[in-house]
């Protein structure tokens, strides 16, 4: 299974567990790679942290507002641009690659403002990172 689709496999699994509560062993199956599963667990387990860096930038909405799908393939994106150790890889994709993997997501499962807000929120925390490494 490629890697795009070992995301997708866990924003799904996020966004099950999201909506339904159920736990991620079930929502991520038996079939679910490591690294899907290690995506999955980290952005549940860091969603209070990966919210509050989405409230903080997605202007005019707050984490609440945001479509639980939306909310969930950010969280992803974010755990490998935040913490790219959280899973196992024989590299970390770069924090644009993740946020390319993202709105290709947002482009096949969500609406069509989707795209543009999630590359838009994700993008302003690339920034905000570098900045603070003081990275131009």
């Amino acid at each position: 299974m490629r890697r795009s689709e070992q995301r997708r496999a866990a924003v799904i699994a996020v966004y099950q567990h999201d909506l339904t509560g159920r736990p991620l062993v079930e929502t991520l199956g038996p079939q679910a790679s490591l690294f899907a599963r290690a995506l999955a667990h980290a952005a549940v387990d860091r969603a209070g942290e990966l919210d509050a860096v989405i409230d903080r930038h997605a202007h005019r909405w707050s984490v609440q507002r945001i479509q639980p799908l939306e909310r969930s393939i950010m969280r992803v994106a974010l755990i490998e641009m935040l913490h790219p150790d959280a899973a196992p890889a024989d590299e970390p994709i770069p924090p644009e690659g993740a946020i390319e993997e993202a709105v290709e997501s947002a482009k096949t499962f969500c609406g069509s403002e989707a795209p543009g807000f999630v590359n838009g929120v994700l993008a302003a925390v690339l920034r905000e990172v570098r900045e603070n490494a003081g990275i131009s």
